[in-house]
Parts: C-alpha cells; sequence; structure tokens
C-alpha cells in the first residue's frame, strides 16, 4: 500500500495542478529502446546505419551527450520511473510500494500510457507492481525480456497471447501508441505515453521489408527499422496537432551487447550472425561500470523551450525525469524518501547550460534472482572514480582489466583510456569519501 505521505502529496498535487493550466503543461512522449548502442545512430557518429528521422530529431531538439540511465534493464527501468537508484528503487523487483512519476502525473490530471517492456515486476503477473498498479491508465506489452525469443503480452491485467516473431516487435508497439493517441486518447487531458521498446535485445530480428537492407547486418536493420517507426509515431504528432506542445525525450536504457566475455559465448545469436551494438567513443557496453554500460544517447525536442540543433555535454540522467516533470507538469516530489534525480527544468529551457545534477554514481546488480546491487563508481564533474574491484556480471566482466583504482577526465578522455589515480591521489581520495557516503546514506 501507498504511504499517508504519499496521499498527502497527492492533495498538494492537486492544487499545484490547478495552478498550472492544461494549455499550459505539455505532453510528454518518451521513446525508450533497449540495448542500443551510444554510436548506433548517424546523429552520434554512426557511419554504417542510416537513420534520418532520429537525424532529424536532432536537428529539431538537443542531443545531451553527458546522458545516463543505468547498466542493465530492469534497474535502468526502475530508476527511470522513480527517479531513485537501483538499489533503492529495485529493479526488476521493484515493490509496490515504489512511487512513480505516473502516479504523480495522473493524481495531477495527466493520462498515462504505457506501452512495450515493463521488466520490474520480476517479469511475472502481480498485479499490485504492474503498470495499472503504478499509475498508468492503458498498458500493453510484455512484462519481461524476450531471452529465449519469445514474449507474453498483457493488456491492462489481463494475458493478451504472444509471439515468438521478434521482427514484428517494433511496428506492434508503435501500431498500439499510433492508435491510441488516434482513437483513445482523452483530448481534455495532457499525456504522458512512455513507449518501451524490446528491441535491441538479445534475440533481435527485424520485419521483412527490413531484413537483409543495411549495411550493418542484422542489427542495423533493427535501427533503421526503429527509425522509421519512430518517424512514423512522431507524423502522428504532426497529424494530430500535438507536435508544438509535446516534449518528446528519446534514450535507450543502458548501453549494448558487446563484451567478448559475453559474445565469446555465442549466447543468443540468431544462427550465423553476429549483430551487437556500436558504443562509439565509450569503453566496453552493458552491465560494465566503464562509460560504454550506462551513458546513452539522448535527444530531447520540445518546440520554442528546448534548444533546436543544440548539443550539450551537462550531465543528465532518467533519474532527472521524475524531478523535472514535477516542475513541469504540476505536481510535488515525495519528501519520505530519498529522490535521486535532480530537477533539470533550467537545464531544458537553456536557463542553466550546466544544468543541476554534477554527479553519477555506477551501480552493478551483483545477483538478479536476489536483487542485490554494488556501487563501483562515480562521476564528479569530469572526473571518474573506479574503485579496484568491479563487482559486475560475469558476460560483462572486463577480463583484461587490471584491479587497480581507477581516475579518468572524461573531458579529455572519454574513451577511458588514460588513469590519472597516481597523479592526483587527494582527487581520489574525495570522491572515495563520496563513494562512501552516497551508499551509507539512510532513506
Amino acid at each position: 500500500m501507498k504511504t499517508l505521505t504519499h496521499l498527502f502529496i497527492c492533495l498538494l498535487s492537486s492544487v499545484a495542478s490547478a495552478i498550472a493550466s492544461d494549455a499550459a503543461r505539455p505532453n510528454i512522449l518518451i521513446i525508450f529502446t533497449d540495448d542500443q548502442g551510444y554510436g548506433d545512430l548517424g546523429c552520434f557518429g554512426s557511419e554504417r546505419h542510416e537513420t534520418p528521422r532520429m537525424d532529424q530529431l536532432a536537428e529539431e531538439g538537443t542531443k545531451f551527450t553527458s546522458f545516463y540511465a543505468q547498466n542493465v534493464c530492469g534497474p535502468s527501468r526502475s530508476a527511470l520511473l522513480t527517479g531513485r537508484y537501483p538499489h533503492r528503487s529495485g529493479g526488476w523487483g521493484m515493490p509496490a510500494s515504489e512511487i512513480t512519476w505516473a502516479e504523480l502525473m495522473q493524481e495531477v490530471g495527466y493520462e498515462t500510457i504505457c506501452i512495450g517492456k515493463w521488466d520490474v515486476s520480476d517479469r511475472r503477473a502481480i498485479i499490485d507492481r504492474m503498470p495499472l498498479a503504478q499509475g498508468f491508465d492503458y498498458y500493453f506489452g510484455p512484462l519481461g525480456a524476450n531471452d529465449n525469443g519469445k514474449v507474453t503480452f498483457h493488456e491492462n491485467n489481463e494475458p493478451a497471447g504472444g509471439t515468438d516473431d521478434m521482427g514484428s516487435l517494433t511496428r506492434l508497439y508503435t501500431d498500439k501508441a499510433i492508435k491510441y493517441l488516434e482513437e483513445k486518447r482523452d483530448e481534455t487531458k495532457p499525456f504522458v505515453l512512455y513507449l518501451s521498446h524490446t528491441m535491441m535485445h538479445t534475440d533481435i530480428d527485424a520485419s521483412e521489408r527490413f531484413r537483409g537492407t543495411s549495411e550493418g547486418g542484422l542489427y542495423g536493420d533493427v535501427v533503421e527499422e526503429f527509425d522509421y517507426e519512430t518517424g512514423r509515431l512522431l507524423d502522428t504528432l504532426d497529424d494530430l496537432g500535438l507536435s508544438e506542445n509535446t516534449l518528446v525525450i528519446y534514450t535507450t536504457d543502458n548501453g549494448p551487447w558487446n563484451q567478448p566475455a559475453y559474445t565469446e559465448k555465442e549466447k543468443g545469436h540468431p544462427p550465423g550472425s553476429i549483430f551487437w551494438g556500436n558504443s562509439g567513443p565509450l569503453r566496453n557496453g552493458k552491465g560494465s561500470c566503464y562509460e560504454g554500460g550506462a551513458r546513452v544517447p539522448c535527444i530531447i525536442r520540445w518546440p520554442g523551450k528546448v534548444e533546436a540543433g543544440a548539443t550539450s555535454s551537462a550531465i543528465f540522467a532518467t533519474l532527472d525525469f521524475l524531478p523535472t516533470f514535477a516542475k513541469i507538469a504540476g505536481f510535488k516530489v515525495p519528501k519520505d524518501r530519498i529522490i535521486d534525480g535532480a530537477d533539470q527544468t533550467e537545464l531544458l529551457l537553456g536557463e542553466k547550460p550546466k544544468g543541476n545534477r554534477n554527479t553519477f554514481f555506477y551501480e552493478a546488480h551483483i545477483n538478479r534472482w536476489e536483487n542485490t546491487y554494488t556501487v563501483n563508481g562515480m562521476r564528479f564533474g569530469k572526473w571518474k572514480f573506479l574503485k579496484a574491484e568491479h563487482t559486475v556480471p560475469g558476460y560483462c566482466k572486463d577480463t583484461d582489466r587490471e584491479e587497480v583504482v581507477e581516475l579518468y577526465d572524461l573531458e579529455v578522455d572519454i574513451g577511458e583510456t588514460n588513469n590519472l589515480a597516481d597523479q592526483h591521489p587527494e582527487i581520489v581520495k574525495r570522491m572515495q569519501a563520496e563513494l562512501a557516503a552516497f551508499w551509507n546514506a539512510n532513506e
């Protein structure tokens, strides 16, 4: 059950929403992909994938190049929904007591829609931890991943069939989103639509229209189909006259499957294919506490508010969505728990170019089934510190890594190639203390 504090928050939020008129409050569309690499889009440096619609979105909005999710899927989603690091918000096992931005936005008059991968109810149909109990008015999608090349759908709280046609999913989710906007949307309310794609997770595939058409192999086919389908959704916003008052956010849940410890086992390959994404200039990928694990591409478009054609290196994270949406939508941030996110409204509006975040902590799950976590390092401004011993799952372990304390200047060494720990012991000591204080903080 939700706390009495939450009920009080809802009352305050209702007052806040009365102050902010619906005409002034934007719709919000979150497009969230799975395991997509930092370097997979043309606008983020890809020379293999043609992504004209995402490139256009970047021209119409701002690219954020120091944007962070988490380094694996379930924890990434609980952090995005709650504004809390996974060791607080529960990752795959996110408890019913967590408060999501969807609940808070629902209370101030937003229509809330979730389509696609949920992945925070232990991949099971546990009603009080499914989307409708966590603030969404409508849900369609699988509760978990597609690790075995199959997904089982739920519509709201009811089973809704399934498929082993992985190439159908990107279009299916997009169709569901478009249909909702065209046929089911309450036009008297602003909406938030959270579209959480299954692709490009493990057992990837593209539809017949796109399979075999890109220069990037099967993975490139999937990237280019995602680009096309996203274009269809953005065109729908145009057709419905919604684009000018819709804040569009594109990002992904973590880095790509590109670690040798994983790929050498050939786990999850469609026959004869190697399909993992590209981390671009970043080191390593999914699961890692190097930049390729949690630093992800992000594009935000909000016509007349977010600068068009711009690039920002401000530190920003999915953790920041809840407090930022609070400012934009007019609800109160919960006070009965630690919220790790920062209000980045001033960053979005160009009023504070460096934003309101100066740190990011690199967490890793130790055991998914026991839902246990550790923290391996932190970013503080340009500096990144990593502990000597990394606790990460075996599939993402950097087998060539020497177990030493690491310190990097990310402004000049985005690829984490030059360890400066011996040259700056005072910075190492300070960051070790900051890391310990973060991990020992109480609710």
